[in-house]
């Protein structure tokens, strides 16, 4: 009997190691942590009725996948066309996508559900782009197709993600901006789209990058995309180029309006205007205190006002001595206003380019300046002969002009009082410090310019690094252009075909189905080094046809 009990005991004992380390192997094969970041979107297995089945008569649609997913905005993204009255019902069931077909089809016809963004993962939401399911009530299926490219027109680069997509010529005044076209498709990231199981028709094409997706052109801030000739599908066609453009809204609208901290009135428009105003209706006497700034588009306007003792203040929107439209704010009487005096210049970096003035920008209109307040030393010695001028170009900035040397160190002391706001604030003392730059810092550049037709206009472009106009020239002839004086570092170039002859760029326009003029950029970046001067031929050729 002891015996059979030791042994039952050691059993017992090998029984509870066995079981922890049972535990602790289990414990220890873990799902691997880390690892790539999925990026592969849900990939239809099969479907039922198939895709591209003819003669279909089914009422319901069994699309499945490979792995779970979620439907989001189906009745946004989900397009069949042609169009029906009733719109089908969609249900995820487990990896399953059943649609059930509520209204009856037509006979003979080629049907094609686009997905848009609608089918993406669980997890990491990967969308499956462009997915399509496609089948017939007929013998055949619409096997035509358009397919191209589509770029910014401004940028002249792909555009990825813009929806393309068509009407019927019968269709087009009636559904465009209106309602979600039956066919359309999004482009990839080199900007390429391809249209698939059409019918022959005569259609027009569009392009549209927009803000909220609805596949609607119902945003004058969306940009759109023309092609002016119809397309008339008999075979396969190719090579489509779609240029986006913002075009200038038909209808002038104010966006925003407000009042700041600094008791500025901010106003924006949707567009530019014409010899823009602004005219304060009430209370009717603040009318002659105002100071009103514009930016350079034309469309937003600061208004700054010395007595803001109101409770609410009306404002006319002038263009060319015509009121556009009216504003009206509302504040607290004893409402305060924190206004701090602000002061910067353009000696970046404690440098000052050669051969210019010091501007002072302030954040405030200056109402009136006192140079007795000022003081400048050149190596620590007094200096006189500078003057404090008013900048023609802006309310807000002054220009000190005297006869900056190299190599030689600049303080300037504004004490305080030299600057007084139309608010009546004194500057807070403060000094400015810089120097001249080395004139080996900046450098020439030299383009010979070769037109492809002589009678037609063209502004010749110079950009910066971030792509943004710094110079701007009309010529109308082949020749030669000197850019002195510009800092070191990378420059690109572009050309826009002027052809109304206006000495700026146009945008297109979608009422008159007209295009953006056209824009060229140099293919090759311009790197500018200190103290050299660069020569380079270009040579402008035709505009792309489109």
């Amino acid at each position: 009997m002891a015996f059979k009990k030791i042994k039952f005991l050691n059993f017992k004992k090998i029984a509870v190691f066995i079981s922890i380390i049972s535990v602790f192997g289990c414990a220890s094969v873990q799902k691997p942590q880390g690892g790539p970041r999925d990026r592969v979107p849900p990939k239809l297995l099969r479907a039922t009725p198939a895709d591209k089945t003819k003669n279909f008569t089914a009422k319901e649609i069994v699309l499945s996948f490979d792995e779970f997913f979620k439907l989001s905005n189906q009745y946004q993204e989900i397009s069949i066309s042609p169009a029906q009255e009733k719109l089908p019902e969609y249900r995820v069931k487990q990896k399953n996508l059943v649609i059930n077909l509520k209204d009856s089809l037509r006979k003979n016809t080629t049907y094609v559900i686009n997905f848009g963004k609608a089918v993406g993962d669980v997890n990491e939401n990967n969308i499956l782009k462009n997915f399509t399911y496609v089948f017939t009530t007929g013998n055949e299926i619409d096997s035509l197709g358009i397919s191209g490219k589509v770029f910014n027109s401004e940028t002249q680069e792909p555009e990825k993600e813009a929806t393309v997509f068509i009407f019927t010529t019968k269709q087009d005044s009636a559904l465009f901006g209106k309602k979600k076209p039956s066919y359309y498709t999004t482009t990839d990231t080199a900007g390429n789209f391809k249209l698939s199981n059409l019918h022959a028709d005569s259609y027009q094409i569009y392009a549209l990058k927009e803000s909220a997706s609805n596949k609607i052109y119902d945003n004058d801030q969306e940009l759109i995309a023309i092609l002016p000739k119809v397309i008339n599908l008999k075979k396969d066609t190719a090579n489509i180029r779609l240029e986006l453009f913002k075009q200038i809204p038909q209808k002038f609208r104010i966006i925003d309006r407000k009042i700041d901290q600094n008791g500025r009135i901010l106003i924006n428009f949707n567009k530019g205007i014409e010899n823009p105003d602004l005219k304060i209706i009430s209370p009717a006497n603040l009318d002659n205190q105002k100071v009103v700034e514009f930016n350079k588009e034309a469309d937003s306007a600061s208004l700054y006002i010395r007595n803001m003792e109101f409770d609410s203040i009306k404002i006319a929107i002038i263009s060319q001595n015509k009121a556009l439209d009216t504003v009206v704010l509302r504040k607290g009487k004893k409402e305060v206003y924190k206004r701090t005096f602000g002061v910067s210049t353009n000696a970046t970096g404690g440098l000052l380019k050669p051969k210019t003035d010091l501007v002072l920008t302030t954040n405030f209109p200056i109402e009136s300046t006192n140079e007795a307040q000022i003081v400048l030393n050149e190596d620590s010695v007094p200096k006189y002969g500078f003057s404090l001028q008013k900048d023609t170009s802006s309310i807000r900035k002054y220009t000190l002009k005297y006869t900056w040397r190299p190599e030689k160190k600049y303080d300037i002391t504004f004490n305080e009082g030299a600057l007084i706001d139309i608010y009546g604030n004194r500057n807070q003392k403060f000094t400015a410090s810089f120097q001249l730059n080395k004139e080996e810092n900046y450098s020439s550049m030299v383009f010979k310019i070769n037109l492809p037709d002589p009678t037609k206009a063209y502004l010749f472009e110079l950009l910066n690094d971030e792509k943004k106009i710094i110079r701007s020239v009309p010529i109308n002839k082949s020749q030669s252009l000197t850019f002195t004086g510009y800092s070191i570092g990378k420059y690109r170039i572009r050309v826009v075909y002027d052809l109304n002859k206006n000495g700026k760029w146009n945008t297109g326009n979608v009422k008159s189905r007209t295009l953006p003029e056209p824009i060229w950029y140099y293919n090759k970046e311009i790197s500018l080094r200190a103290n050299w001067e660069l020569n380079e031929t270009i040579d402008v050729p035709k505009p792309i046809d489109q």
